[in-house]
């Protein structure tokens, strides 16, 4: 089932705080970028982050969920109504995240 563009708008509404965060669809789901980095996505109107060792430990207990069929898991933001909870996830993830691979021509 795709994500809604109501939850992806409530999410991006969560994150405005923040400076420099970004999305880019993707077969009906939604990827989100902060600072120029993927942090995670929207899929199936979840929340999903990279498990970074930040990550990891700001969300103790988290569930990891499969993105999608042949991905790797991902943990699921369950407080992501929390605006400042949200903020302080993706600044505390930033630097544990790899700079995105630059594209060869």
């Amino acid at each position: 089932m795709p994500s809604s563009k109501e939850y992806l708008h409530f999410i991006l509404e969560q994150l405005s705080p923040l400076k420099d965060v970004t999305y880019k669809p993707m077969m009906g789901e939604f990827l989100i970028y902060y600072r120029g980095k993927l942090v995670g996505g929207i899929y199936d109107d979840r929340l999903l982050v990279k498990p970074v060792k930040s990550a990891i430990a700001y969300l103790p207990q988290a569930e990891y969920f499969l993105p999608y069929e042949g991905a790797k898991e991902m943990l699921n933001v369950d407080n992501a109504d929390d605006k400042v909870y949200l903020t302080g996830l993706f600044e505390a993830m930033y630097d544990d995240l790899p700079m995105p691979k630059t594209k060869k021509h």
